[in-house]
Formats: C-alpha cells, sequence, structure tokens
C-alpha cells in the first residue's frame, strides 16, 4: 500500500556562486515519519532543511506540501517550524514567554496560549520551570524549549537542525529517548539532520545519507546497513570491509572477483562483465573465524591469515587479520567466543551471499 506523501522535493539543485551545494535532490517525506538526514559536514544536509523551511531559494527544483509548490512561499507562510543548533531563544524572557511567543504573534486568544503552552510544556516535562528565565536553564533544559517552542504551533513538518550537537554524550543519549517519545505522542512529521551515525540509527524511521550535496540512499536503517548501494553509504553507516577489485568469472548466483592475486566470490548483480571493477560490502560480524580449515563450500570465501591485532570492544572483540596478499580484513566475534592471540595463525570464512557487490 502507498503511504501519504507530505512532502515532495523534486529535482532541486542549490548553487552558492560557483560552488555546487546540491545536485538533483528528489526526497519524499511520508506523514508521521521520523526522517534523519545523515552525513558529514558539507554534505548539503542544512541547505537541504533551509530550503525546506524556505530560509533558502533553490537554484533549480521545487518544493511541494501535501500538492501544494510552496517553492516561492515565504517561511510563515509554510506549515512548518524549525529547531536551530544555535536555539535562538529569547535570553531575557521566561520558559513560557518563549515557547508562546509564535502564538502571539499568531494572535491566538490568552487563554488557548496558556493551555497550549501547558501541553507542550508537560510533554517536554519542564513544566515547572516555566516562570524561570531561560538564562537560568541547563544545556538540556534549554533544547527542550526550543522544541517546545516549535511544537506548539502544530506544524505539519518540523525541521531539526542538529539541535543536539552542542550537548554532551550522556544528555544526548538522554535526549534521544525523549525526542523519540515525543514524536510517537505528537505524530506529525520530523526531518532531523545530523551528522552522528548512531543518533541517526537511534531516531529515524527511514534514514537519507547525503554526500557531496547528492542523496545516496534513502531507506530504513536495516536496508542502509544490509544492502548499501553505493561504496559511501557502506563505510559510512556501521563498520565495513570494502574490497575493490575487477570481475574474474560469472555464475548464475555470483561472481569471482581478482583483488589483489585473491579471488573473492561475491553475489552477482546486473549490468557487469568480466573486466568490470566493482566493489564488495562485507561487515565484519558476517566473518567467522577458526582454528583449522572448514570443508569448502560452493560460494564459501576462506582465507589463511594471521592476527595482527585486536581491540575489545566490551560485548565483542574485533580482529585485525592479514591475508597472504598483504591485506588487512576485520572480522567481529562475540568476547566470549575470542579465543585468539595477536600473530595466530587462523582461517577466516563467509558464505558469498553475506557480502553486498556495489557497482557505484
Amino acid at each position: 500500500m502507498a503511504r501519504d506523501v507530505v512532502l515532495k522535493v523534486e529535482n532541486v539543485w542549490k548553487y552558492f556562486g560557483s560552488v555546487i551545494a546540491l545536485k538533483d535532490i528528489n526526497l519524499e517525506v511520508y506523514r508521521g515519519e521520523l526522517l534523519v538526514l545523515l552525513g558529514p559536514s558539507g554534505s548539503g544536509k542544512s541547505t537541504l532543511l533551509r530550503i525546506i523551511a524556505g530560509l533558502e531559494k533553490p537554484t533549480k527544483g521545487h518544493v511541494y506540501m501535501d500538492g501544494e509548490d510552496i517553492t516561492d512561499l515565504p517561511p510563515y507562510r509554510r506549515d512548518t517550524s524549525m529547531v536551530f543548533q544555535s536555539l535562538a531563544l529569547f535570553p531575557n524572557m521566561t520558559v513560557y514567554d518563549n515557547v508562546a511567543y509564535g502564538l502571539k504573534i499568531r494572535k491566538i486568544p490568552k487563554d488557548e496560549i496558556d493551555r497550549r503552552v501547558d501541553e507542550i510544556l508537560e510533554l517536554v516535562k519542564i513544566k515547572e520551570l516555566k516562570d524561570r528565565k531561560v538564562t537560568k536553564l541547563s544545556g538540556g533544559q534549554r533544547q527542550r524549549v526550543a522544541i517546545a517552542r516549535s511544537l506548539v504551533l502544530h506544524p505539519k513538518v518540523l525541521l531539526l537542525d542538529e539541535p543536539l550537537g552542542a550537548l554532551d554524550l550522556k544528555l544526548r543519549k538522554e535526549l534521544h529517548v525523549e525526542l523519540k517519545r515525543l514524536h510517537e505522542e505528537i505524530g506529525n512529521t520530523w526531518i532531523f539532520v545530523t551528522h552522528d551515525q548512531e543518533e541517526a540509527l537511534t531516531l529515524a524511521d527511514r534514514i537519507g545519507i547525503m554526500n557531496n550535496g547528492m542523496l545516496e540512499q534513502v531507506g530504513d536503517k536495516w536496508d542502509l546497513y544490509e544492502k548499501p548501494a553505493t561504496r559511501f553509504v557502506a563505510e559510512f553507516i556501521g563498520e565495513t570491509n570494502l574490497i575493490t577489485g575487477k570481475v574474474k568469472e560469472i555464475y548464475e548466483k555470483y561472481i569471482v572477483i581478482s583483488w589483489k592475486n585473491i579471488n573473492i566470490i561475491a553475489p552477482r548483480v546486473s549490468g557487469v562483465d568480466r573486466g568490470s571493477e566493482v566493489a564488495v560490502s562485507i561487515r565484519p560480524e558476517n566473518i567467522s573465524i577458526g582454528s583449522k580449515p572448514i570443508t569448502q563450500r560452493e560460494g564459501t570465501n576462506i582465507y589463511k591469515g594471521e592476527i595482527v591485532d585486536e581491540i575489545f570492544k566490551g560485548s565483542y572483540v574485533t580482529y585485525y587479520v592479514r591475508l597472504k596478499n598483504g591485506e588487512v580484513i576485520r572480522a567481529t566475534v562475540l568476547s566470549k567466543d575470542a579465543e585468539y592471540d595477536v600473530e595466530d595463525q587462523i582461517y577466516i570464512y563467509w558464505d558469498y551471499d553475506k557480502g553486498v557487490t556495489i557497482t557505484d
């Protein structure tokens, strides 16, 4: 069943002088979802958010909300509200006055303002602070005020531009839980910008990966992790071994790739021929380790190597294994199964369908 699209970005480009900030962005945002735009600094994610908000105009392309072209509408005529990283709170005002400000501008009756402010402060769990000046609040409390000020307007789409970036890690993780709860309770659409991979994976219903002004892939977190469409996505989401080589043989279900004098068996994909250069992404947790070689099966990669390093990460251990071609592959095992040491000669193996073949 088709999902209800509340916001659509169509063929959007943005130039700043000779610099291309966005390149042909196409994106559909579903009603009620929490979509995270994830990417490194300078990838264009904040520029895209500002275009949706009406704070920037696209050089080319259009933005639609519920089918209406809002590309040329000013911010105050769009059913959006934005939370900035700087928060932009009024320091001389109380919590109540900050949250009520947008409602007063819209000339909402006083009794309704009081009701809506109390309601939203209750939701963000700072109702007892409503008469306090924002300069007297902690960073996390100020963050809640900024979010409440936007949510009290009942926007169709809430835009959040790295709102937790200035907070320490412990507080950010606490607020992740609160934000997820808020979104579920309120039920409107959120677009959340971040460069923090863990933040995106914690919050998102879907994630859009941005890089160099392009939207590389959009999908749920499992699709992005297990089926990355590009090399950048494979490396940016989680840890992976990215192996690049040329196609040597093609079979019904898999291909054989030559990788620095080692043959790698990987899933067959359309559009590859002998001699084509491809990449294979294989997650460390999909690689097994043994002290002896397993019985050879069709489509199984088996290699002898030496452990050159190990990193303990609490519940699991990552081994760095040097193969006979001099390249190092990472393999992750549960700590209870981590029975090997540096300099041990071991075997690593994985079935071909545990990898992902990438042609882009």
